[in-house]
């Protein structure tokens, strides 16, 4: 960060983060953000429940939201994001919206849930078929496809691993066997859920590999997010932040996942997402 003498720091620009108490990466959300903004994390209580459906309605209740929120209000966020995808989806669309409105009271500034910016993206990219892959249970993937298709697009695939806890352990090489696992040739994109399932680096690889823009939780929470503030986030090579990643991503070499640039020539070559 730039320091003046008499001036000290360059202001920053703040964004409140609410996430479950199980939210592990804190450090992931950083690496999307620009060096101007800062990120401001605060969690919902601890309750004795593993991922479930359960899970989600306890960390999106209102007044649970209100007190997070509130928590936040010292330091003047300009936007507030609820980092938590299960916790967004379900609901469905009407719960989600209500979600964003509590928070907006709580704190006096816009809003904005995981859910939701899933959402915007989809509409971004143009996408109506998405596969999908989740680390959760079957109920709760099946309550994620319910809330894509109330907002009328289908599910073009589907992969989830059933976990129930340490989410946050999960493997990239794991993400990427069950990411393969789900794509159908018709999916026009593909969604890995959950907050607590680390993609950043991921992500142009299987953008490459399967020839379709990839988006992630984080990255469409902090995607949308610092579109409110007026800024970008910071994703190269994914198309869902940089522009140019839609007419041909390249392919960065990720230690553990791996290599398609080993093949035969007319097999590399790649003109968009054809």
């Amino acid at each position: 960060m730039d320091v003046s003498f008499l001036g000290g720091p360059r202001p920053q620009r703040g964004v409140g983060v609410v996430a479950p108490f199980d939210f592990a990466l804190d450090r992931e959300l950083w690496r999307w953000v620009p060096e101007e903004v800062s990120l401001h994390l605060t969690r919902t209580p601890y309750v004795p429940v593993e991922v479930s459906l359960d899970l989600a309605r306890l960390v999106s209740e209102h007044e649970t939201l209100h007190d997070a929120v509130r928590t936040l209000h010292a330091i003047a966020p300009e936007v507030v994001a609820y980092a938590c995808t299960s916790g967004s989806f379900v609901g469905g669309i009407a719960g989600e919206r209500a979600m964003c409105a509590a928070m907006t009271r709580a704190g006096a500034v816009p809003s904005l849930t995981t859910s939701g910016a899933l959402l915007d993206a989809l509409a971004e990219l143009g996408v109506t078929r998405v596969a999908l892959v989740t680390p959760y249970t079957v109920s709760v993937t099946r309550a994620l496809e319910e809330y894509v298709a109330e907002a009328g697009v289908s599910v073009a695939g589907c992969a989830y691993m059933g976990l129930t806890r340490h989410i946050w352990k999960v493997p990239y090489r794991e993400v990427s066997e069950m990411a393969h696992k789900a794509v159908r040739p018709d999916a026009q994109a593909l969604f890995i859920s959950c907050t607590n399932l680390a993609t950043y680096d991921v992500i142009p690889q299987l953008e490459a590999e399967l020839r379709i823009p990839v988006i992630s939780a984080n990255q469409v929470t902090m995607w949308a997010a610092l579109r409110r503030l007026g800024t970008r986030a910071v994703g190269p090579y994914q198309a869902l932040i940089d522009p140019a990643a839609r007419s041909g991503p390249a392919r960065p070499e990720i230690p553990g996942l791996p290599d398609v640039r080993g093949l035969p020539d007319g097999e590399q070559q790649q003109e968009g997402w054809t």
